[in-house]
C-alpha cells in the first residue's frame, strides 16, 4: 500500500477516509478532503455543543471539565506527565472550543529549526496556506478590546524597556455589533449566523454568545454541508492495517461497561487527536504490535512551547475597574528576543483555575527553600492570601502566559502500569525543558507592580501550584510525531504520511516539529491546509513521490475560501 489509488472503482471499504479527531488538523482534513470528492467520516471522543450548551462558568464541572469516566464531558482536559501539566481541549471542534482565539504566525526560528529546516523552505511553502487559514478562521489583525488590562500590559512593556514589542493580538472572533445576530459574514452566506462579541471574557469556558470563530463556525460547518459525517463520543482504541487500508475500532467514550465496541474500515486514515491523544494512540499501537513499524522516534521532540503560567492578583479592585472585560487574550510583548508574554483572562464567576494558584516563588531554590518562602508569605498576611485566592479570583487576576522559541524538548515513552499502557517522559533533545522561566517571573513581577497602581490596590505575583513542584503548565503540548526526511529522524514524511504506513497520516499539533514561542493554532491549521492540498482529488493521480524517494516540492495551490476573494480585504473587525 502506497499512495492514493488513481482509479475510482469500488474499494470495499466503509469510507474513503476516516479522520480521528475534530480539532484544527482534523477539521481542515475533513473539509478539504470532502471538497476533493472523498467520503469522509470523523470520530470525536468529546461531545457536541450548541452555543447555549456551554458552561456559564467554569464551576459547572460537567460541562466544563473533561473526566468522561465521571460523566464530565466538558471542553477542558487536564493531563499530567512527569515534569509537565497539560491543558487541552475536548468536544466537536477540539481545542477551538476552549482556546483563547489567538492566531499568530511564528518567527523565522520556527521554520529554520534544525529538525526540519533543511528539508525545504517551510516559510515559503506554508505562507499561502497561512493566508487561507487566516481567512477561514476569521483573523482580526488587532482586536479592538481596550481597558485597564490592556493599558497595564502596555505600561509593563514600557517599564521593562520593551515597549516597541507591545501589540494587540490577532484573534479569531466576530466582533460586529455586540450581542446582535447577523447572517454569515465570512463565507458568502455558506456559514452559520453569527453574533457580535460581548467581551464577556469567558472564551476559554466556551462561547455561549456565538462570537468565537470555533471550528464549528467554519471548517466543520462547511464540511458537514459537503457530506462529512461526524460521530461524537466515540474514542478510537485501535488502528491496524488490513488489505489496502485500515481497520479503526472505537468504543463509547467514558463507558465502564457496555462499551459498544465497533470497527470500521477505510482506505486512508488521518490521525488528528491532538498531541496527547495522537501520541497515546500511536504508542499503544506500536507496543501492542498493531503498527509495529512505526519509527522509534515516536515521542521524541515533544514540545511544551517552553511555557509557564503565572499572573498578578489584586487583593481588591475598585468598582470602576473591570479586569474581566475583553476576549481571553488581547495584548502581548517580548521581554527578550525569545520570551513572549501575553495577558489572559476568564470572565466573571469562572474561578476554578484560582484553586491552582499560589504565591510566586522563584525556581532557583530547592523544594525546601521554596516551601519556606511560600509559608513565610502566607504567615505574613493570611487574610491577604485568602482574599487574593478567594471567590472573585477571575475579577482580580491578570494571568500571564509565558512562551519561548527555545529548542528544548522532552521525550514521551510508553509505560505499562497495572496492565495498561500509558505515557511517561524523560529529558529530551536540546536545552532542558524549563521548570521555571526567569524572564517570565520578571515580567510577572512587573505586571504586579503595575496592577498595584490601578486604584492603588494591593497585589501579589502568583504562579500555578504545579510549577511550585517543578512541573510547569502548558496549554500548547506539541510534537512527538516530528516531520523528517527519513524514518531515522522522525515519524512522518514531509507530506504528513507516517513512515512505513503511507496510507496513515498525522495532521495535528503532534506534527509541529519545533517550539513556536507563540500560540500554535494558526500553524496547525496552515500545516493541515498544506498537507491536504497535496492530496489528489479522488480518482486522480497522486503526484507525491513514494516514501523511498527524496523530498520533492510539488504544486499545492492553496484551497478556496468560500465566499472570499483572496485578493480582497478580509472581513472587517466590526460592522
Amino acid at each position: 500500500m502506497n499512495n492514493l489509488r488513481s482509479t475510482t472503482g469500488q474499494t470495499g471499504f466503509d469510507h474513503d477516509v476516516l479522520v480521528i479527531g475534530s480539532g484544527f488538523g482534523g477539521s481542515v482534513s475533513a473539509l478539504r478532503l470532502a471538497e476533493k470528492g472523498y467520503d469522509v467520516h470523523v470520530y470525536e471522543s468529546g461531545r457536541r455543543f450548541e452555543d447555549h450548551e456551554f458552561a456559564k462558568t467554569s464551576w459547572n464541572l460537567r460541562k466544563y471539565l473533561w473526566a468522561p469516566r465521571l460523566k464530565c464531558f466538558g471542553v477542558q482536559r487536564y493531563h499530567q506527565l512527569p515534569g509537565v501539566m497539560i491543558l487541552a481541549g475536548a468536544g466537536v471542534g477540539g481545542g477551538s472550543l476552549n482556546y483563547a482565539n489567538t492566531l499568530y504566525k511564528p518567527p523565522p526560528e520556527f521554520f529554520n529549526d534544525q529538525q526540519w529546516g533543511h528539508i525545504t523552505d517551510w516559510d515559503a511553502e506554508l505562507s499561502p496556506h497561512y493566508e487561507v487559514a487566516r481567512r477561514m478562521l476569521g483573523v482580526v489583525d488587532e482586536n479592538p478590546c481596550n481597558g485597564p488590562v490592556e493599558q497595564l500590559m502596555k505600561d509593563t512593556a514600557n517599564k521593562l524597556g520593551v515597549g516597541s514589542t507591545f501589540r494587540k493580538t490577532p484573534v479569531g472572533v466576530f466582533f460586529g455589533e455586540s450581542g446582535k445576530q447577523v447572517p454569515d459574514p465570512f463565507f458568502g452566506g455558506e456559514g452559520p449566523e453569527r453574533t457580535g462579541c460581548t467581551e464577556c471574557g469567558n472564551c476559554m469556558v466556551g462561547c455561549r454568545v456565538g462570537a468565537k470563530n470555533t471550528l464549528m463556525k467554519n471548517y466543520l460547518a462547511l464540511a458537514e454541508r459537503r457530506g462529512v459525517t461526524i460521530e461524537p463520543l466515540r474514542t478510537v482504541v485501535e488502528v491496524e492495517p488490513v488489505a489496502g487500508g485500515f481497520r479503526v475500532t472505537t468504543e463509547r467514550t467514558g463507558a465502564w461497561v457496555a462499551k459498544d465496541r465497533r470497527s470500521v474500515t477505510a482506505e486512508q486514515v488521518v490521525v488528528a487527536a491532538g498531541t496527547w491523544g495522537t501520541q497515546n494512540l500511536l504508542h499503544r499501537m506500536k507496543v501492542t504490535g498493531r503498527l509495529p513499524h512505526l519509527s522509534d522516534q515516536l515521542g521524541d521532540l515533544t514540545r511544551t512551547n517552553s511555557e509557564e503560567l503565572g499572573g498578578a492578583a489584586a487583593v481588591s479592585v475598585p468598582d470602576d475597574v473591570d479586569l474581566t472585560r475583553g476576549v481571553a487574550i488581547t495584548t502581548s510583548f517580548h521581554i527578550d528576543e525569545r520570551t513572549h508574554i501575553e495577558n489572559v483572562r476568564y470572565g466573571k464567576g469562572s474561578n476554578l483555575m484560582g484553586l491552582m494558584s499560589t504565591f510566586l516563588v522563584n525556581g532557583d531554590k530547592n523544594v525546601i527553600g521554596r516551601t519556606a518562602e511560600l509559608l513565610a508569605q502566607l504567615l505574613r498576611n493570611p487574610v491577604r492570601a485568602a482574599r487574593v485566592l478567594g471567590p472573585h479570583w477571575s475579577e482580580r487576576t491578570i494571568i500571564a502566559l509565558v512562551m519561548q522559541s527555545i529548542d528544548n524538548s522532552i521525550t514521551v515513552k510508553p509505560r505499562r502500569r497495572f496492565g495498561r499502557i500509558g505515557l511517561t517522559t524523560e529529558p529530551g533533545y536540546g536545552e532542558p525543558n524549563p521548570r521555571w522561566i526567569p524572564a517570565g517571573h520578571k515580567a510577572i513581577r512587573a505586571m504586579t507592580d503595575q496592577l498595584q497602581k490601578i486604584g492603588k490596590v494591593d497585589a501579589i505575583a502568583g504562579v500555578c501550584w504545579p510549577e511550585f513542584f517543578g512541573m510547569p503548565m502548558t496549554a500548547h503540548f506539541l510534537g512527538g510525531v516530528a516531520i523528517s526526511a527519513d524514518p531515522e529522524h522522525g515519524v512522518i514524511d514531509p507530506y504528513h504520511r507516517v513512515w512505513s504506513y503511507p496510507g496513515l497520516h498525522v495532521v495535528d499539533g503532534s506534527a509541529v516539529s519545533a517550539n513556536l514561542g507563540v500560540n500554535p493554532s494558526l500553524t496547525i491549521t496552515a500545516q493541515a491546509e498544506r498537507a491536504i492540498a497535496m492530496w489528489p482529488a479522488k480518482g486522480e493521480h497522486d503526484a507525491r513521490p513514494e516514501q523511498s524517494a527524496s523530498y520533492e516540492r510539488i504544486p499545492a495551490p492553496p484551497a478556496r475560501v468560500p465566499g472570499v476573494d483572496l485578493g480582497m480585504p478580509q472581513v472587517p473587525a466590526a460592522g
